[in-house]
């Protein structure tokens, strides 16, 4: 396959634009690769485009979890948690070192609901619908143990059961690799300034370049939306169910300031919301938030101030011995959920179901809602929609995401380092392995990142901007101190031969990430 690049971008962009497609999709997150995966191995001429980075909405601004949705059991959502239990299970088996599971532990308090008997007959179901039993009741005496610094009183112990975790980012960029090796196509930094209809039906859409201004026409069969919260700003209008941007927000610490070795889920004393706190990239997240989002969706979105009180009173509420304060904090982020709603204007955020929707019109079907573990299955719906329209249908085919890897050699590393990069980067292994040689496998600071996979990012994964590099295809800027300040002169001595920029498109670069970084991924009011 030909490098995939910001020079191979500028040079492929007016021969893609003049292509005829089956499908185009838009919308560079989950659910949008998902679907130029699933119409990729079946031969569709397919292109994704995105109008800022690939995952740069809320397809890197996630909880990270790849779970089953336990609380829609008690919302009556049986299907929604089959569904998603069973597509967990797939991505386990398919996807170690990018997928992997995680135990989660739900403490039981004297007077509070759920208590362990109700909440264990939820488990019961949650296993029988995954098809495997997998969790278990500790008394306090052996809770203590798994978790030391828990809030003690009144404690009567811990159900734990099993889900799992990921990378959200580094999941979209494996599912676009997989899509473009099957024969699909993916650019990012093409913003649609409106669909093109010819009597009545969609034909294709206007895109202009947000690098160079210029303007492309793009031809398609069909037109697939998957915009997640930006979904209405192109279709036509209908009455109905409408997108309720929710706003889910998060705290970044040091491991060592809160150490956690599973997920611990519980009740926030403020509004009885379920609140998280567990280990991700060797540090520790406290999430999340649900909120409406009123602010505009073009900018990133970023944490409140009563947002991120609240994550901290979380804190004092379930680890008090901890005395987590704002000094603590490494990171913050703050993701826009693109919920279905009836318009029910009283209706909490909480309380809204999380199932999603497809909106059809002639030449063109929208994706609204969703979850980040079905995404396999949203895609097969839109293909589904989306073949009448081509005069085709859906052939069955294997239902393996993942194409089998590369069998390269990694010398020195550990296994665990090695599981890791096969799950996170696939077939572009040998690239990595040349180089790990090059390069050594020394890490980035205190990560598990390393040097090599960061040069493989800026010559290899379409990087257009230092935050693509340092908030997306490595999440550099999350976990090291100040937005990774301290490693921009080594980061910026491998990485700017290699994207191709000069003096001053670095110094530029670097002003308007950290810029970014001090307004939308630190601690509220930095900017």
């Amino acid at each position: 396959m030909p490098a995939w690049n910001a020079a191979w971008r500028e040079q492929a962009l007016p021969e893609l634009a003049a292509r005829e497609w089956d499908v185009i999709v838009v919308g560079g997150g989950i659910s949008g690769a998902g679907i130029l995966l699933e119409a990729a191995r079946r031969g569709w001429r397919c292109l994704l485009i995105e109008q800022r980075d690939f995952a740069w909405g809320t397809s890197s601004r996630s909880s990270k979890m790849i779970h089953g949705g336990l609380r829609y059991i008690a919302k009556g959502q049986f299907g929604l948690t089959r569904d998603s239990v069973r597509e967990r299970q797939r991505l386990l088996a398919e996807a170690p070192g990018l997928v992997e599971p995680l135990s989660f532990i739900m403490p039981h308090y004297r007077g509070e609901f759920p208590g362990p008997r109700v909440f264990g007959g939820l488990l019961t179901l949650y296993d029988a619908l995954a098809g495997r039993r997998d969790h278990r009741f500790y008394p306090r005496q052996q809770l203590r143990y798994l978790a030391p610094g828990l809030k003690d009183d009144g404690l009567l112990g811990g159900s734990r059961f099993a889900d799992a975790l990921t990378d959200d980012a580094r999941l979209v960029l494996r599912v676009l690799d997989e899509a473009r090796a099957d024969g699909g196509e993916a650019l990012n930094g093409l913003r649609v300034v409106e669909l093109t209809r010819e009597n009545g039906k969609v034909c294709g859409l206007l895109a202009e370049d947000r690098e160079s201004g210029r303007r492309f026409g793009f031809r398609a069969g069909a037109v697939a939306l998957a915009t997640g919260a930006w979904a209405e700003s192109l279709r036509q209008a209908g009455g109905g169910e409408r997108i309720r941007p929710l706003r889910g927000s998060h705290l970044l610490l040091p491991a060592w300031r809160l150490p956690v070795a599973h997920a611990f889920s519980f009740m926030h004393a403020e509004d009885r919301r379920p609140v998280f706190v567990f280990p991700w990239e060797g540090a520790t997240v406290v999430g999340t938030t649900d909120l409406d989002h009123d602010n505009g969706l073009d900018d990133d979105a970023r944490i409140s101030q009563r947002e991120f009180d609240y994550l901290l009173a979380a804190c004092a509420q379930q680890f008090p011995m901890a005395r987590i304060g704002a000094q603590d904090v490494l990171s913050t982020w703050a993701g826009v959920r693109p919920v279905v709603s009836n318009g029910g204007a009283a209706k909490k955020p909480s309380d809204e179901k999380r199932e999603h929707m497809l909106w059809s019109e002639p030449g063109c079907v929208t994706l609204a809602g969703g979850k980040l573990t079905t995404f396999r299955l949203l895609a097969l719906e839109v293909l589904h929609a989306c073949a009448p329209m081509l005069g085709r249908s859906v052939d069955e085919c294997d239902d393996h995401l993942f194409h089998a890897q590369p069998e390269v050699e990694l010398p020195g590393l550990s296994q665990p380092q090695q599981r890791r990069l096969a799950g996170r980067h696939g077939r572009a292994l040998p690239e990595l392995a040349r180089l790990l040689g090059e390069l050594g496998s020394e890490r980035i600071g205190a990560t598990d990142y390393l040097w090599a996979e960061l040069a493989w990012a800026a010559e290899g994964e379409l990087v257009l901007h230092l935050d693509d590099l340092l908030l997306r295809r490595t999440r550099l800027g999350l976990l090291l101190p100040n937005g990774a300040a301290g490693e921009l002169p080594a980061i910026r001595a491998l990485c700017q031969p290699r994207l191709g920029w000069d003096d001053a498109r670095w110094e530029r670069e670097e002003m308007e990430y950290l810029a970014l970084w001090r307004r939308c991924y630190s601690l509220p009011g930095m900017d």
